[in-house]
């Protein structure tokens, strides 16, 4: 006989329940891909909405006595209404009108999803964002000026959207215990800046010649991706135990329906067999052969055990849980810098670099590769140490000269500013994802809640939707502080990033305490 391969044997040595694992986190991770690939095209389309029109010129007429070329202007490349001089503060606007709606919306969605179930929640929510996404591309279609619609459509997708984070991290934290949480749910959370590369890649193929379809296409991806949802997504290992007791009861009541009887008995028996477990019950058709044991009737009844579901926290009961108010402001200022970065970074390098929008595009997803590994490693890091405040604290001490640092080196061309990139993206994105994955899990199944899991879904929307108001703040103070010369708006990055550090400072200093506290360290100590 042949050998197994050892492919075969390494697929063969998961479990069912370990494949359903890792399916739901490659779906999950999937689907909020989606959700930030829709957010990304804003940020790459700035530059085409209102660019450098200077080389759009007319040649002279022959009736013209002037010899030099002049600019038409009926040939200006700019979009209205983007073309005026305050063309930093409406595009400002438009990314505040969207986190602003984000903001609000996610205190809301939290508390809505945990009373809904998650898939049918989570679909209508990204069928409705491709709707949205597209109707921002279909401006350009159909040649729409008016800064209402544009307004409009992003404060309407900035609510829809809020039904993605708290449903993917309630699913994940379902399926996923605390065993190594910070590594898995930094693996995971890769789907933040993998969505933000396709996002660009895709926004920037089509932004020079066609910058509806930047739009239009990452609309119908993350609909396409909602209709999957509906499809296959398993909000909790529970679900399936459910459906699996509802297979194999129906199957019974066939046989016993089918069954016409032997020897003149058509009744189906229980069998208990001495000795046995009471969880170990045989259901046998006894045919007429002597059984020992005492056999009873069976009725068509299915039984399923009752457990009174634990009943859905309230906003204030959320917020008491401890360092939940903590790590919220703290994301406040962490995610104030990370969406600063997310909706100006092309516009800055375009600027700063001299590069067009799509080079300026590709060399802003850097920011993300670095983000990527960034959050991996505050989730080994945070594991190993068991110090989330810690990890998030050092890594923001080490941002802010970070920042400093990048605003200096992009200045001296396109090497400096690509390792610089890596770099930020790392450190700033590093403790964002942390708190908005394995913290936020943490806190959603703390033991104060007495092993209420429903929780998790409104504590996440609380962290992140405190996160999200410093997200809408970020890039409209980047708007605004942009028109005084992009120093200032590192300057503001900085502080931000000082001020996330100070609000974990009380937990850095519980973590500490707690490591001195404990009795192997004392007695080592005392050896010592």
């Amino acid at each position: 006989m042949a050998p197994v391969p050892p492919g075969i044997r390494f697929l063969t040595s998961f479990n069912r329940d370990q494949w359903y694992r890792a399916f739901t986190f490659g779906l999950t991770f999937l689907l909020y891909t989606s959700f930030h690939l829709s957010r990304k095209p804003i940020s790459i389309v700035k530059s085409e909405l209102h660019k450098n029109c200077s080389h759009v010129m007319e040649a002279p007429s022959e009736s013209s006595s002037s010899q030099q070329p002049v600019l038409h202007p009926e040939l200006d490349c700019s979009w209205k209404p983007f073309d005026r001089n305050n063309y930093k503060q409406l595009l400002g606007a438009m990314d505040y009108s969207f986190l602003c709606a984000y903001a609000i919306g996610m205190y809301l969605s939290g508390i809505i999803g945990e009373r809904l179930p998650i898939r049918l929640y989570l679909t209508v929510g990204m069928l409705t964002s491709g709707l949205f996404t597209c109707l921002f591309g279909l401006g350009y279609v159909y040649d729409v000026h008016s800064l209402g619609f544009y307004i409009f459509v992003q404060v309407a997708n900035g609510l829809v959207q809020t039904t993605g984070w708290p449903s993917v991290v309630t699913c994940i934290g379902n399926w996923f215990g605390k065993g190594r949480r910070g590594l898995i749910m930094g693996l995971w959370n890769s789907h933040t800046s993998v969505g933000n590369i396709l996002g660009s890649l895709i926004a920037g193929y089509y932004v020079s010649s066609n910058w509806g379809l930047s739009f239009i296409v990452p609309g119908v991806i993350i609909a396409a991706m909602g209709v999957i949802c509906f499809l296959f997504l398993i909000e909790h290992p529970n679900d399936l135990k459910i459906a699996s007791a509802q297979s194999s009861a129906s199957s019974n009541q066939k046989l016993h329906k089918n069954w016409n009887g032997v020897n003149g008995h058509k009744d189906l028996y229980l069998q208990y067999k001495p000795g046995a477990k009471a969880q170990s019950w045989d259901t046998e058709l006894l045919l007429g052969q002597e059984s020992i044991g005492v056999c009873v009737p069976v009725q068509q009844v299915v039984v399923v055990k009752s457990e009174a579901e634990p009943s859905a926290i309230s906003f204030m009961g959320a917020l008491r849980i401890p360092g939940v108010v903590e790590f919220s402001l703290c994301l406040l200022f962490a995610k104030l810098v990370s969406y600063t970065f997310l909706f100006w970074l092309p516009l800055y390098i375009t600027k700063a670099a001299h590069l067009d929008a799509k080079k300026a595009g590709d060399l802003s997803t850097l920011f993300d590769v670095g983000g990527i590994v960034g959050g991996i490693l505050a989730g080994v890091l945070s594991d190993k140490m068991g110090k989330r405040a810690t990890t998030c604290a050092v890594m923001l001490l080490l941002a802010a000269p970070t920042l400093y640092g990048f605003s200096m080196m992009s200045q001296f061309g396109l090497g400096p500013t690509i390792g610089m990139l890596l770099v930020c993206g790392g450190l700033v994105n590093g403790p964002y994802a942390l708190i908005t994955t394995a913290v936020s899990a943490d806190l959603g199944t703390h033991k104060s809640l007495k092993g209420n899991a429903r929780a998790l879904s409104t504590v996440t929307a609380i962290i992140d939707g405190t996160g999200s108001v410093g997200a809408a703040v970020g890039p409209l103070l980047a708007g605004l502080l942009s028109a005084q010369g992009w120093d200032q708006v590192f300057y503001m990055l900085m502080t931000a990033d000082f001020l996330a550090l100070l609000l974990l400072l009380r937990l850095v200093m519980k973590e500490l305490r707690s490591d001195r506290n404990r009795p192997g360290v004392a007695v080592e100590l005392k050896e010592h």
